[in-house]
């Protein structure tokens, strides 16, 4: 049974384009893998099944195929189509077997395929590619947020004939050969009926148009290789391996089509002094025996700045403190990890005569037998 795109971003079948896009962005954020609370599966899933959707309904033609065939795919032996994979391909292909009236099969054809006889054939404006690129943040940035700036290579909008692939001020015409329609039609006789069979005009490329005289820069084709600056906002609390959606900012479409999205990678860079797991950043902090054993108050370095730290005595090595609300913002929201820091007791490799005197006391006092030459020896 297909996919129900509508009910998985959870909209209704006339939503507008808009409704759409926000769907989906909602959809993205509470089910992203890096994001998600709970079964991490089945928050994947569901993601992977925000994805398909909107990639479907987010696009005029497939919607189109999709609400008509349940499909997004259209057309005899296509998927959905309901009548099998196998046998005489009818791609292109439309029937007239005459008699008029409104229970003529050429109606019923029209009423499965839309009665334009093109097969599915592409023409017109096509919308460009999505593209991909990766970003490496610094720590500290991804924990506040900063502004990231790459270049990026990538097919624009021709800035001479703004796209349409002629040259300014030549005159642009319907194809003589197509009259326009961007296809040839062929008819024939068969045992079925009359046949007729429409191909891809070779003049125009299916366009329809034809120019006096071609773009001297893109040479008609409308768009143009460029690399530019890139700048995006990095979000406070981002990720490693979060992906942040430029809509429109892939590479341009042809033929006057629309542009593709960009999709950003983030690679976080690691820092030296910290380690962070989700929200909450860990380090590490020495202090001597002597503190653990007296207590003490020690400052202890955040991402936040530095923060005192009450020691207990007595305190062991490898003991954890949690210093509340001082690790990184949590996405998309007001609230903040923890800093957990690990205490590591020092103990000292070489003494002080006088040093060693004094623990020697100690160590009388609490009534240890030290031998010669043991431990401080």
């Amino acid at each position: 049974m297909a996919k129900d795109y509508y009910k998985i971003l959870g909209i209704e079948r006339g939503a507008s384009e808009a409704e759409i896009k926000k769907a989906f962005r909602s959809a993205a954020r509470k089910y992203h893998p890096d994001q998600a609370k709970g079964d991490k599966k089945e928050a994947e899933q569901k993601f992977k099944e925000s994805s398909e959707a909107y990639e479907v309904l987010g696009d005029k033609q497939k919607r189109a195929n999709y609400d008509r065939f349940g499909s997004a795919e259209a057309g005899f032996g296509g998927k959905g189509a309901g009548f099998g994979g196998g046998g005489f391909d009818f791609s292109g292909v439309k029937f007239d077997f005459g008699g008029g009236g409104e229970s003529g099969f050429g109606d019923i054809f029209e009423t499965f395929f839309g009665g334009n006889g093109r097969g599915g054939k592409t023409r017109g404006p096509m919308r460009g590619a999505d593209i991909e690129a990766r970003v490496r943040v610094k720590f500290e940035d991804a924990i506040f947020g900063t502004t990231a700036e790459f270049k990026l290579d990538r097919l624009v909008k021709c800035e001479r004939c703004r796209g349409n692939g002629a040259e300014p001020g030549s005159k642009i015409s319907d194809c003589r050969k197509c009259n326009g329609t961007g296809e040839i039609s062929t008819t024939r006789q068969t045992i079925f009926g009359t046949m007729q069979h429409s191909t891809v005009c070779p003049d125009c490329g299916g366009e329809g148009k034809t120019f006096e005289k071609k773009c001297g820069s893109c040479h008609g084709t409308g768009r143009a290789r460029k690399s530019e600056k890139i700048k995006v906002k990095i979000p406070a609390g981002v990720e490693s391996g979060a992906v942040i959606r430029l809509a429109g900012q892939g590479e341009a479409g042809a033929k006057g089509g629309q542009s593709g999205d960009l999709f950003i990678h983030m690679m976080i860079e690691p820092s030296r002094e910290f380690e962070r797991r989700g929200a909450d950043i860990f380090s590490t902090q020495k202090i001597s025996f002597i503190q653990a054993a007296l207590g003490d108050e020690i400052a202890v370095k955040t991402v936040h700045g530095n923060v005192k730290l009450n020691i207990p005595a007595g305190t062991q090595s490898h003991t954890n403190f949690k210093i509340k609300n001082y690790g990184s913002p949590k996405l998309h929201s007001s609230e903040k990890g923890d800093h957990l820091v690990k205490i590591l007791v020092e103990i000292p490799k070489k003494l002080s005569r006088k040093e060693k005197e004094l623990l020697e006391a100690l160590a009388k006092e609490g009534g240890l037998k030290i031998k010669k030459g043991g431990i401080f020896g």
